[in-house]
């Protein structure tokens, strides 16, 4: 475990895209092979979702810093509710406690961006994709990026999570997220023993559905025990599923990539 969290501490960015690149490389071939949507042009709508990591990781970069600061800070004072948890001198049990509190931050997250109208606005971009595979996961506006972070940020303050604790979960975070957009649906035996802990692809699928009730369900980043406990969970057979969102649903301009970033900006639509 020491060795493990060593090699993180001294490789967090290479890690993280060797990571990256590792996990899209082997849900790119599986989509390949067994994609459940036939007849788009793969390349061409990697190659615009591939777009926004332009505009991201320049954001990423400055907020890096941020990352650092807080993260030394809460050290160097103890702050932090994990601080002042029981056990916590044992490194598992705050990596069991660092990831439950960082997941259930991320789904908090995600509802705000769903339930408030100017959030939507940046997290609607993210939606407007009308084919969802492993490039639909860099679809992020840079406003959302921005906003994303910003909350992950307040939720290690709060927290008090440390370096290696963040790492690793981030590195799950990035399985769980490629995997979850691929173009591909775990046979429905699995599928419901993996989703009692789990987002899984059939579930994430869901959630891309271009109309409400199912726009706003199974919100989960990892873990679909919070959909369970909120009431926001739900099934849908992918014959059933339209990837979209119904206030946008122009492929001429969904495929535009700067009338995407356009969009935050615009005039509200009411979705139905």
């Amino acid at each position: 475990m020491n060795n493990l969290l060593n090699f993180l501490s001294n490789t967090s960015d290479e890690a993280q895209i060797f990571l990256f690149s590792g996990i899209l490389f082997v849900c790119w071939n599986i989509e390949t092979i067994a994609g459940l949507t036939l007849g788009y042009k793969r390349w061409n709508h990697a190659s615009l979702n591939a777009k926004f990591i332009l505009s991201n990781i320049p954001i990423q970069f400055l907020l890096g810093f941020a990352f650092t600061k807080v993260i030394q800070y809460t050290g160097n004072h103890q702050f932090g509710l994990l601080y002042h948890l029981p056990y916590m001198n044992n490194k598992l049990i705050l990596f069991i406690a660092s990831f439950i509190l960082l997941d259930l931050g991320e789904f908090i997250y995600h509802v705000l961006m769903h339930k408030f109208k100017r959030l939507w606005m940046f997290h609607v971009v993210h939606h407007t994709d009308n084919i969802v595979d492993v490039s639909t996961t860099l679809r992020e506006h840079p406003g959302e990026n921005i906003i994303r972070n910003l909350m992950t940020l307040a939720w290690i303050f709060l927290g008090g999570v440390v370096f290696w604790a963040l790492l690793l979960r981030q590195l799950i975070q990035i399985v769980s997220n490629i995997f979850s957009h691929i173009n591909y649906r775990l046979p429905e035996k699995l599928d419901k023993i993996v989703g009692c802990v789990f987002i899984t692809p059939n579930l994430h699928h869901v959630h891309h559905h271009f109309q409400q009730p199912y726009t706003d369900c199974n919100y989960g980043d990892v873990l679909s025990i919070w959909d369970r406990l909120f009431g926001t969970f739900k099934r849908l057979p992918f014959k059933d599923v339209l990837y979209g969102v119904d206030t946008y649903m122009d492929k001429k301009e969904n495929s535009n990539y700067f009338y995407l970033l356009k969009i935050p900006f615009g005039k509200y639509k009411k979705r139905s």
